[in-house]
């Protein structure tokens, strides 16, 4: 039993079907970092004004005293994907729902991830969200005051717990960063974060 209805994910329906089209209008791919747990508010407040935008979302299936329920919550909590000029990003920005808009350094490449991924929702399958950093995966944190720090991952929990190690006294400290902070540090060795 749904407790609501799945709400318009994707508009155009035509947004992740096509080829990514030239950049000649000045359109671009927005990735809005939202306020806690508002990214369904925001895809109803930007589809009303008929801005193209991808709430990716999955089916949660639970039981509950022999019930059986379930909804659709947001793949990538707090991400809404945004797609437009300036203006539209604009637009996004006057709801007071966007903590953040985080750049795309790689249009291209964001389109065609959105577009694999919405082949996947749109096929009915069903799919579980996966962290993106498994334990050990060496990152750099790229905002805040820690930027350009590498670290190790050793937890997800509410946030992403890093490690930063002194070898020679094998010991350490742990730091909790939001997600969003961190890139992955390609060919990075774990052995390489000592102090």
């Amino acid at each position: 039993m749904p407790l609501l209805e799945r709400e318009p994910f994707v508009f155009p329906e035509t947004l992740l079907t096509e080829p990514a089209a030239a950049n000649t209008d000045g359109a671009a791919w927005w990735v809005l970092h939202t306020r806690p747990r508002a990214e369904k508010a925001l895809a109803r407040r930007i589809l009303q004004k008929r801005v193209p935008f991808f709430l990716p979302l999955y089916q949660r299936q639970w039981r509950n005293q022999g019930r059986m329920f379930s909804s659709h919550l947001p793949i990538f909590p707090g991400y809404v994907f945004l797609y437009g000029d300036a203006s539209v990003r604009g637009l996004a920005l006057e709801t007071n729902l966007v903590a953040r808009v985080l750049p795309v350094p790689d249009q291209l490449e964001l389109h065609e991830d959105l577009a694999r991924l919405y082949r996947l929702i749109d096929a009915g399958l069903p799919l579980t969200p996966e962290q993106k950093l498994p334990q050990g995966t060496v990152v750099e944190i790229t905002s805040g005051a820690l930027e350009g720090m590498t670290a190790k991952v050793i937890r997800h929990g509410k946030g992403l717990r890093l490690f930063v190690e002194v070898k020679m006294l094998q010991q350490g400290v742990s730091v909790e960063i939001e997600n969003w902070m961190v890139r992955v540090v390609q060919g990075a060795s774990a052995a390489a974060l000592t102090l």
